[in-house]
């Protein structure tokens, strides 16, 4: 359940940031709470679909149709949620673009090397590897 609010609270931040620098205008803060926990909700269940039926214009524009998925998926949510107005297509977009770049930059602050959430990212343990090390260069 941690991780999941740690999550949450990830991209409420970065719904918020995006707001303030694009313009998406909302009435109450709890509105960037449901719409953190919509794009939560719609990225991880609906967001490998699109994907997956995506794949053709993926490969073709070499990656920059996800960041279109990214921009339908927000202007979708927004029209989920009351009182969060998108008002229009690169409107979403580059909230869409600023999100994934906060929500990306939170995430690596929060989750340790080994995949687990913290409040606090502890680096300090150094693990030793047992292994052998092979010689590949001809001996003469």
């Amino acid at each position: 359940m941690k991780p999941f609010i740690i999550r949450w609270l990830c991209t409420t931040l970065a719904v918020a940031v995006a707001a303030w620098i694009t313009g998406v205008h909302y009435t109450e803060p709890w509105q960037l709470f449901a719409v953190a926990l919509m794009l939560g909700l719609l990225n991880a269940f609906i967001r490998p679909v699109l994907l997956l039926l995506s794949l053709p214009f993926i490969i073709f524009t070499l990656g920059f149709f996800i960041l279109i998925v990214n921009t339908l998926l927000f202007w979708f949510v927004s029209n989920l949620v009351p009182g969060f107005e998108v008002s229009g297509f690169w409107q979403a977009f580059f909230a869409a673009l600023i999100v994934s770049i906060v929500n990306w930059a939170l995430s690596s602050v929060f989750q340790s090397h080994d995949g687990r959430y913290h409040l606090i990212t502890h680096h300090g343990v150094i693990k030793e590897a047992n292994a052998r090390v092979i010689d590949v260069a001809p001996r003469e």
